[in-house]
């Protein structure tokens, strides 16, 4: 596990991929919080990776999580095999750590937030995905914070 091999955090990239967009968010150098950073335009699953990992690698990122989409039963879905296809890929290409992450409610949560801190109806119907992955990679944080020794 990525915490097992370092004593410090370094920087995490998260992905939430659509079929049209790729939601792209970074955690800061102490693995605490995560910010949306870009969105980008699906092209194809191998120059998506190699965006990817070119952005990872830009931000010394160790780690690139990918979120997927179950079925409430935790179940494949047509979005979760996208996920595994492109986090193969990300893996095919790099030595950086790839990890799946549910990404349940994360488009509802980033949405939610939107809302919270007063951004225009017109910005909130905006593309989230960013937001989106910044959702998922929080999680994806908090869960290896709170699975931290004492």
């Amino acid at each position: 596990m990525f915490l097992m091999r370092y004593n410090f955090f370094m920087r995490i990239l998260a992905v939430d991929p659509g079929e049209k967009r790729l939601g792209v968010a970074i955690s800061d150098p102490t693995g605490t919080i995560a910010t949306p950073n870009t969105v980008l335009q699906h092209r194809s699953k191998t120059a998506d990776a190699e965006r990817i990992i070119a952005l990872a690698v830009e931000a010394c990122c160790e780690c690139i999580v990918v979120g997927i989409a179950l079925d409430p039963d935790g179940g494949e879905t047509e979005s979760s095999r996208r996920a595994r296809n492109l986090a193969a890929e990300i893996r095919k290409r790099s030595d950086l750590e790839v990890v799946l992450w549910d990404e349940a409610g994360s488009t509802r949560a980033a949405r939610a937030a939107a809302i919270e801190i007063g951004a225009p109806r017109k910005k909130r119907r905006g593309h989230l995905d960013a937001q989106a992955a910044a959702v998922i990679l929080q999680s994806y944080l908090d869960d290896l914070k709170n699975k931290l020794p004492g």
